[in-house]
């Protein structure tokens, strides 16, 4: 591939990153109309390289695109989060008992660096906020790539993913939900790592269960909208 061209992708990946994580963390909000001009001064980024980025977050669900009324940040309703949730539930539940009967030793270990890291994180963010990165950086990621089942990961780390990812980092930042968090993720994989498939399951439930408990509470309090 010419220099060029290499220049080029990489110019579009990172403004593709940029964008990507400016919606996670609410910089681009849900339901933001957005244009072309004003993101290439904000994030310092050409039109080539943006529009391409745009179209790889289209293609993840993060961008809608409607006739005579441009791009916007996608959105949904109360109801729609909390059905997503509820789906979450099920399937990462799933994932977490796979993956304790499946994940090799290395993984598990990875898995518990992956926390360790995290916690440094969190440290740095003086508890107020628990950002992870996508793929490998992610323990929910980390764990439905370890059930080994492909049908599942790839219905979970699909649209499903990454517009989660769009409300996990707002939901974190309430106080003492870092931490919190953290400590529901050890105690995942500390089942895993015991093999403990049953447990793993009903542990990776609660969590998800509580994070959505968590929503409803703000969404009542007038403290999160979307």
């Amino acid at each position: 591939m010419p220099v060029a061209d290499l220049q080029a992708l990489t110019r579009a990946d990172e403004a593709f990153e940029r964008l990507q994580t400016a919606i996670v963390k609410g910089d681009l909000a849900p339901g933001e109309k957005i244009g072309e001009v004003e993101l290439c001064s904000r994030f310092n980024l050409t039109r080539g390289p943006l529009r391409e980025a745009l179209g790889r977050l289209e293609s993840r669900g993060l961008l809608v695109r409607k006739p005579h009324a441009g791009v916007k940040v996608v959105s949904v309703s109360p109801q729609e989060l909390m059905e997503l949730y509820r789906i979450r539930e099920s399937m990462e539940g799933l994932a977490a008992r796979q993956a304790a009967e499946r994940m090799t030793d290395q993984e598990i270990a990875d898995l518990q660096a992956t926390l360790d890291s995290h916690e440094k994180m969190i440290e740095q963010a003086h508890g107020q906020a628990y950002y992870q990165a996508e793929g490998d950086y992610d323990f929910h990621h980390r764990i439905a790539t370890g059930s080994r089942n492909t049908k599942l990961a790839q219905m979970l780390l699909g649209d499903l993913y990454y517009m989660v990812r769009m409300y996990r980092y707002r939901l974190s930042q309430s106080s003492g939900r870092p931490h919190k968090a953290l400590g529901e993720h050890r105690r995942i994989a500390e089942a895993i790592a015991s093999r403990d498939g049953e447990l793993a399951e009903f542990l990776m439930k609660r969590h998800i269960n509580a994070a959505r408990i968590n929503i409803e509470q703000k969404i009542n309090e007038g403290s999160l909208t979307l």
